[in-house]
C-alpha cells in the first residue's frame, strides 16, 4: 500500500526537541554619547643613573637597613632594661610616710624671755603638709613655677628636656649644665638621692653628700629618670607632690614648705595668700639667693614673676593677680631679726653640742633675750655711728645689756647686726681693758677695810720692773694732783693712785678679786695690772660689773634658761633662772664702790653718760694709744658694757672711753629705760670723815704685800 500523498505525524522526539522559537530582539537602547578615550600617557624613558650615584644610593640603603636592624633591637633591649630598672626601684621604694622628713640633723628653736620665737638654728622641719592640706595658692604656685604639665606626664618630660638643652646651648653652656628640664617627679627623685641614704661615716659632711646627689652627669640623669618613672608607678601624683613639698630646702635652714612658711611669715603653709605662696615657690630656684631674710626686695621681685605665671596659667584672676602684685609678701618680726644674730650664736655655743650645734633632735631653748632691749641697743649704736662718727669709718663696737644676776638681755657683736655665724666682738674679742679695770683695784681695798675718802698721794712714781728696768707711769693729763681721796682718784681715773693702792693691798689680792668677779683671762703679774693692761672680753667685764651691782657676788653671764625636746613639757636642762655665784666682797664694800662709780658719771670722766633723772654708776677705759675704748656701767635695773675699736688694733682717732663709748652707753640706757620708773642705786652715801687716813705710798721696789688679813688687822689697830 502506498502512503504517498499522506501527511505523517511528527515524531515524539521531534515534539520533545522541537526547535525553540526565536527570542524577540530587545529594543535598541538610546545610544550614549561617545566619551572621548583618554590618550595613553606617554612614559618618559627611564633615566639611567650614573655609576657613582648608584653606588652612593646603594651604600645609603645598606647603612639605613643596618641602622634600622640594629636600632630596633637596641631599642627593644633598652626598653627591657628600663622596665627592669623601673621595676627594681619601685620594689625598693618605702612607704610614703618614711620619705617626708629626710633630715640628718635636728633643729633648734629659740624663744625670748616672753616665750616668743626669735631665732632658728639647724634644719627646721615645721611638720608634714600634703597636697590636700596645703594652701591651694601654694600648690598652684609650685606647679606653675616648676612643672606646669605635672599632672599630665608620666614622670619625665621629653619636651622639657629638649627645651632645657636648647636654652643651655644658646647660653654657651653644656647641654646638661644649667637648666635641667626636670619634672617635679625628677626633682623629688634627686631630693631622695635616688634612694641612697645619708651615712655620716661615708661622707665628709652632709653638704658633700647633697652635692653628690645634685650632680648633672649623663649617667646621673638616666638614673634620675628611671627612679622618677618608678615613683610614678609606686605613688600617686599627689603623693609625689607631698614628698616634694616636705623635703625641698627653702633657705635659712628651712626644710619643707611648712618650716619655710613659719620661718618667713610666722604662719602655717595652709594659710599663705597668693603673694606669700609665690615668694615661697620662688625659693625653689635658688633658696639662699632668693631667701627674703637675705634680700627681701629680690625675693619680692621673684615672687612677682611667679604671680605672672600663675595668672597666665589660669590659677589667678586678673584682680587677684593685681592685688598680689600691689601687696607683696612681708617678713614676720621674727624673720626680720635675721635668726637672732650674735645672741643666738652665743646661746648655741653655750649649750651642750649634742643638743645644740650637732643635735639630731628637734630642740626648743628658752633664753633671756629681751627683744625690746635688743632693738634699743642696735638703735643706739646706729644713731651714734650715723651722727657722731665720720662716714666710711671701719671702727667697730660691741654692746651687752645684762641684768644684775647675769641674764643677758641684749647683745650686739658688731655694726652689722643682721648676721649669723659672724665674729662676735662681745664674746670673742680679747682686748685690753684700760682704766675699766680700776674698780676691781678699789673693790679689793674697800673689802680690806679702806674707805672711799681715804687718801693717797698722786706724785711722780718710778718702779723697777724685774727684767724691764725702771717704769714711770703717767696720768692721762700728764699732771700730778697731790693728795687725793680714793673717790677722787676713781672719779678722775688717775693712774698713779690706782697703782699705789693696788700695791698697798697686794697685786695677788687684786687678781684674786677680779678673777672671782668673773674675769677669767690671764691677768698681768706686775703693777701695770692696775691700769688694765690685761685682756678680757666685753661679756666678762660686763658680768664682773653686774657682780658689783648685785651687792658683791660673782656672776656667770647666761642666755640659756631652759632646754627641752620639741613636744615635751619636761626640761632636759634648767639653770634655775640665775647666774649669781659666790660672794666676792662684802655688801657694804660693794655699796661704797657703787657710790664711787656714781661720782664718775656725775662729776668725773664719765659725765657724757649721765642720765637725766636716773642714778647711774660706771667707769671709762682707754688703752695705750687708744686702741680700745670702753664704758661700762649700770643703773638699778641693768648693766651695760660698750667697747669700741678696730679689729686690726689700729688706734682710734680722738676717741677715749669718756667720748663715743660713753655716748653709745647713754643712748642705749635712755632707750632701755624708756617707760620704766627710775629707781635709786643700791649705794651707801656716807658723810666724809673728819680725819681720813692716807694709803701707804708704794715703794720704789715693792715688796710682796703682807697677808690681807694681817694687813687689815694692822690697819684697824694702828689707824682706827
Amino acid at each position: 500500500m502506498s502512503d504517498s500523498g499522506r501527511r505523517r505525524p511528527p515524531l515524539v522526539a521531534d515534539k520533545r526537541y522541537s526547535k525553540a522559537k526565536p527570542k524577540p530582539k530587545p529594543k535598541p537602547k538610546a545610544a550614549k554619547p561617545a566619551r572621548a578615550k583618554a590618550a595613553p600617557k606617554r612614559r618618559s624613558p627611564a633615566r639611567k643613573r650614573g655609576p657613582i650615584a648608584a653606588f652612593v644610593l646603594g651604600v645609603f640603603r645598606f647603612v639605613f637597613r643596618m641602622i634600622w636592624g640594629i636600632g630596633w633591637r637596641v631599642g627593644a633591649v633598652t626598653a627591657m632594661i628600663l622596665a627592669l630598672g623601673v621595676g627594681y626601684f619601685a620594689s625598693t621604694l618605702p612607704d610614703l610616710d618614711a620619705l617626708l622628713d629626710g633630715r640628718a640633723r635636728g633643729s633648734v628653736t629659740l624663744l625670748d624671755r616672753e616665750g616668743n620665737v626669735f631665732a632658728w638654728r639647724g634644719d627646721q622641719f615645721g611638720g608634714v603638709v600634703t597636697a590636700q592640706t596645703v594652701s591651694p595658692h601654694l600648690r598652684n604656685a609650685i606647679i606653675a613655677t616648676e612643672d606646669k604639665r605635672f599632672y599630665r606626664h608620666f614622670g619625665v618630660s621629653p619636651r622639657g628636656v629638649a627645651s632645657a638643652v636648647r636654652i643651655n646651648l644658646r647660653a654657651g653652656r653644656g647641654p646638661l649644665s644649667g637648666n635641667g628640664g626636670s619634672t617635679i617627679t625628677q626633682q623629688t627623685a634627686k631630693l631622695l638621692c635616688m634612694g641612697v641614704p645619708y651615712v655620716p661615716e661615708d661622707w665628709k659632711s652632709e653638704t658633700a653628700y647633697e652635692n653628690d646627689c645634685r650632680q648633672g652627669s649623663l649617667w646621673r640623669k638616666i638614673k634620675e629618670a628611671t627612679y622618677a618613672l618608678a615613683m610614678e608607678v609606686k605613688y600617686s601624683k599627689d603623693d609625689i607632690l607631698t614628698v616634694y613639698m616636705n623635703r625641698a630646702f627653702l633657705g635659712a635652714g628651712a626644710r619643707g614648705f611648712e618650716a619655710a612658711s613659719q620661718r618667713y611669715f610666722g604662719k602655717s603653709a595652709a594659710e599663705v595668700n597668693p603673694a606669700e605662696a609665690a615668694m615661697l615657690a620662688g625659693l625653689l630656684k635658688a633658696p639662699t639667693r632668693f631667701a627674703p631674710t637675705n634680700n627681701l626686695e629680690l625675693s619680692q621681685e621673684r615672687g612677682a614673676l611667679i604671680i605672672g605665671l600663675m595668672h597666665d596659667q589660669g590659677y589667678l584672676s586678673d584682680s587677684a593677680a593685681r592685688n598680689a602684685l600691689d601687696n607683696p609678701a612681708e617678713l614676720s618680726e621674727a624673720a626680720e631679726a635675721k635668726a637672732g644674730g650674735y645672741f643666738a650664736d652665743w646661746v648655741m655655743s653655750s649649750g651642750p653640742e649634742f643638743l645644740t650645734r650637732n643635735t639630731t633632735e628637734d630642740v626648743v631653748i628658752r633664753t633671756t633675750l629681751d627683744q625690746r632691749l635688743q632693738k634699743a641697743a642696735e638703735d643706739a649704736m646706729n644713731y651714734i655711728f650715723e651722727n657722731k662718727v665720720r662716714e666710711g669709718s671701719k671702727a667697730q663696737t660691741a654692746i651687752i645689756v645684762m641684768s644684775a644676776d647675769g641674764a643677758v638681755r641684749a647683745m650686739v657683736g658688731g655694726r652689722k647686726t643682721k648676721v649669723s655665724g659672724a665674729f662676735n666682738r662681745a664674746t670673742q674679742a680679747l682686748r685690753q681693758t684700760g682704766s675699766a679695770f680700776k674698780p676691781f683695784v678699789y673693790a679689793t681695798a674697800l673689802e680690806l677695810g679702806y674707805s672711799y675718802d681715804d687718801t693717797v698721794e698722786d706724785a711722780p712714781l718710778t718702779i723697777n720692773i724685774a727684767g724691764s728696768g725702771p717704769w714711770s707711769p703717767q696720768n692721762y693729763d700728764k699732771k700730778f694732783h697731790g693728795i687725793v681721796t680714793l673717790n677722787e682718784a676713781m672719779r678722775n681715773s688717775l693712774n698713779i693712785p690706782a697703782i699705789k693702792v693696788a700695791q698697798s693691798v697686794g697685786l695677788d689680792m687684786v687678781r684674786k678679786v677680779a678673777e672671782d668677779f668673773g674675769i677669767q683671762s690671764d691677768l698681768a703679774a706686775g703693777p701695770a695690772l692696775a691700769l688694765g693692761v690685761s685682756e678680757s672680753t666685753l661679756i666678762e667685764m660686763t658680768g664682773a660689773y653686774a657682780g658689783i651691782l648685785n651687792g658683791g657676788s660673782s656672776v656667770t653671764p647666761y642666755g640659756l634658761v631652759e632646754l627641752r625636746l620639741q613636744g615635751e613639757s619636761e626640761a632636759l636642762m634648767d639653770n634655775g633662772g640665775t647666774g649669781i655665784g659666790e660672794r666676792v666682797i662684802r655688801e657694804d664694800a660693794a655699796r661704797e664702790l657703787i657710790y664711787m662709780m656714781h661720782n664718775v658719771i656725775e662729776n668725773g670722766s664719765g659725765r657724757r653718760a649721765r642720765l637725766e633723772g636716773r642714778e647711774a654708776a660706771g667707769k671709762t677705759g682707754t688703752t695705750q694709744a687708744a686702741r680700745d675704748a670702753w664704758f661700762l656701767g649700770f643703773t638699778a635695773d641693768y648693766v651695760t658694757g660698750v667697747w669700741m675699736g678696730y679689729d686690726d688694733n689700729t688706734p682710734l682717732t680722738g676717741v677715749t672711753g669718756s667720748g663715743l663709748p660713753a655716748e653709745i652707753w647713754h643712748e642705749t640706757m635712755v632707750r632701755v629705760h624708756e617707760g620704766t620708773e627710775a629707781r635709786p642705786l643700791p649705794m651707801l652715801r656716807p658723810a666724809p670723815r673728819a680725819a681720813p687716813r692716807q694709803v701707804a705710798p708704794a715703794q720704789a721696789q715693792p715688796q710682796r704685800p703682807r697677808n690681807a688679813i694681817e694687813r687689815l688687822l694692822g690697819d684697824i689697830l694702828g689707824n682706827r
